[in-house]
């Protein structure tokens, strides 16, 4: 689900700046900033570049359901859907500072527009998602100084967006637990 959503997000986002700005190529690609080898990814050349940097599970969750009746009438043990928030550093990685700038503002504008996109807003939202929300992370100065020295590259502009609640939910049936198939009623005086 993690691929799926980031995935998802890069191609809209990567469609509303075609659009905003009369595009014919891409320019959003989901990447490392810096690849493992520590050189610097000739795809992110001229790219707003979308990069996974932390994913944390939800642990403020509702009450979930362990038992889905199955067609046997016998009912299912599964274990409980896991929800996770996924931090995503979006930058932009111009040669000019300007189109740097131009871009970052439109990524703004996107997130502003689209704080959650589900069916009713994208129809072309990948099965197993059914809602994505988007919050601004705020972080300060010095934390956004350490994230881009960890990453061992060169501040770009750039923005923090927590991706909530993506749903994993694996369907691995636990056990089978046989229905009730009557009762009685016979009460002992």
């Amino acid at each position: 689900m993690i691929n799926q959503a980031l995935q998802f997000t890069n191609k809209l986002l990567g469609q509303f700046l075609k659009n905003r700005f009369g595009l014919t190529e891409d320019k959003t690609v989901l990447n490392y900033l810096i690849e493992p080898s520590g050189t610097l990814p000739k795809a992110n050349q001229n790219k707003v570049v979308l990069s996974l940097i932390n994913i944390e599970k939800e642990t403020n969750q509702p009450f979930y359901v362990r038992n889905q009746r199955l067609e046997s009438g016998n009912y299912s043990n599964f274990n409980p859907t896991e929800r996770y928030n996924i931090d995503l550093l979006i930058s932009s990685n111009f040669e000019d500072y300007t189109e740097s700038l131009k871009f970052l503002d439109a990524i703004i504008v996107f997130f502003q527009i689209n704080n959650y996109i589900d069916a009713s807003s994208s129809s072309s939202i990948p099965d197993g998602l059914s809602r994505l929300e988007f919050e601004y992370e705020k972080i300060s100065y010095h934390q956004m100084h350490s994230l881009w020295t960890a990453m061992a590259t060169k501040y770009q502009p750039s923005i923090i967006y927590k991706m909530k609640l993506i749903k994993v939910q694996a369907h691995e049936i636990m056990e089978i637990i046989p229905s009730v198939k009557n009762t009685s009623n016979n009460i002992v005086k």
